[in-house]
Parts: structure tokens; sequence; C-alpha cells
């Protein structure tokens, strides 16, 4: 079983959206933005889930992430972020989904000589949002910004200390190679060696290094061979969501997916049929 994004507010926008995506018979991982969740209520939300549910799709829940930094030094800002994440919750919590994915937002040009106390702050927030859904299924923070895996990594281990196996690491390859500069430092090993104790999910997409380009697997320079030979040198089966932004995007993840079974299968990730071969 493997996931690919989907934009709850362009389904929201436009219901042809849905349906593409309902054909492909792939499980989403919903996009769920602060502005989706002014626009639509809960009853939305639940007709959504029943269009998953009739189809045969286990959902996973992207969890808000513009404008919220779940560790400021700012009580006010705290006091938001948590809040609009509590709101996610119960949203998330209508999809039964398989897992929720957040983002950890560690900012290093305010935080860098107060890291520690940034990373309590951040772990407070995870837990109050994550308390108002008793029993929830496992959260995975991903990197976006972070430049170095310890950051990410050092907040998830204190978040652990309050809900234990239920959190864990998303690596987002994509970010990695881009907003962390890993194009230009060539440090996936550093990366690997540091989330792989609590490495959980993956997030896999393509870039050039100059930017977040959300391309198929195969259409930027991201050195895909190292990094699955990296998973499996380690003994790590993560589970993975595709991000692709187009439909050719998709297709070539796909078909990269199709062209080396090896890479893939140890994951559980196989394409989905009526693909072209």
């Amino acid at each position: 079983m493997f996931f690919v994004n989907l934009n709850l507010r362009a389904v929201h926008q436009n219901p042809d959206v849905l349906e593409e995506f309902l054909q492909r018979g792939v499980n989403p991982e919903l996009g769920l933005d602060p502005v989706l969740m002014d626009m639509a209520d809960l009853d939305w939300h639940r007709s959504m889930a029943a269009r998953f549910a009739d189809s045969g799709l286990t959902p996973a829940v992207h969890l808000p992430f513009f404008d919220l930094q779940p560790g400021s030094a700012d009580s006010l800002i705290r006091a938001a972020s948590l809040e609009r994440l509590g709101r996610a919750m119960d949203v998330a919590r209508v999809y039964r989904p398989a897992h929720m994915v957040g983002h950890a937002r560690y900012d290093p040009l305010l935080y860098m000589k107060s890291y520690g106390p940034w990373r309590d702050r951040a772990a407070q927030t995870w837990a109050s949002a994550l308390s108002r859904w008793p029993g929830h299924p496992p959260l995975y923070l991903e990197n976006t910004f972070e430049p170095d895996p310890a950051s990410v990594a050092g907040m998830v281990e204190k978040l652990r200390e309050d809900q234990s196996g239920m959190v864990g690491l998303c690596l987002d390859v994509g970010h990695w190679h881009s907003f962390s500069l890993g194009h230009r430092l060539k440090n996936l090993d550093q990366w690997l060696d540091v989330f792989a104790p609590l490495l959980s999910h993956l997030h896999l997409h393509d870039n050039d290094g100059s930017f977040d380009q959300h391309r198929g697997l195969g259409q930027g320079d991201i050195p895909w061979e190292e990094f699955f030979e990296g998973l499996a040198g380690r003994g790590l089966a993560p589970s993975v969501t595709f991000e692709p932004h187009t439909p050719e995007a998709f297709q070539a993840a796909m078909d990269f997916v199709r062209e080396r079974p090896g890479w893939f299968e140890p994951l559980g990730v196989a394409a989905p049929p009526g693909e072209r071969p």
C-alpha cells in the first residue's frame, strides 16, 4: 500500500479533480490547509470520506502548516498554532486516516541559539494537539527547510517521550535535495543515519535542486540509487507517499516504480493496474 497527495482545496473548488484521482485507484494523502478548513464544514468532509470508503481507498491526512510555528517563543503565536492543529485533528478524525503528516517547522534563523527551548515547546504543542484525539493514528513529522536532520529528529524524540510509538519521522527527499541543499552538500547518508532510528514514512518526489518542484521520480537529479541502497543497507522499510503535482509527474513516478521493482517491493509499493506498461 502507498499514498499519493491529493489537495482537498483543489477538490472543493473543482469536483472533477476528485473524479480524476479516484480513477487512479490509489490511496490519497489528503492535503488539509487552513484556507480549505475555513471554507468547508464537517459535513463536506464526511461526504468526501464516504467517497473514499465507497471506492475502497484508505486515506491519510497531511495536516495544515501555513504560518504555523508550534515551537514559537511568542505564546500568542503558539496558541494560534495549537488552535489550528486542534481543529485539524477534528477534521482528520472524520477520514479515519492510516496516518497523519505534519511539519516540524524549526527555523534556525530564529532559534539557532535556543534550540532546546524551541524543541520542548514544539513537542508540548504537538502533544496538546494530539490529546484532542485519543487513540489517534501515527503522526509523522517531516523535514522542510531545516538545514540538518538532528533538529527534526531531536524534536520527534522529545515528543515520543509523551506519545511513544505513535510518532515518527517522515523523510521528504525532495525537501532534503532542494531546501536543505542536499544537491550541493551530498549528505544523504548523514540524513539517513540520523533519521533511521525513527524513520516511519517517506515523501517521494523529484527536483533539480533549484526548488521544490514536485516532479515525478526520475524527472530530476535526486540520487535515487544511492537513496534506495541506503534504505536497504540500513534495513529500513518505511511507508510511502508520492507527491507529484501534475498528471505527467504522477505517470513518471508510476513508470519509475514499474521499472525498478527491486527498490519498491521491499516497501510494499507496486504501480496500480491499468497504467500503461
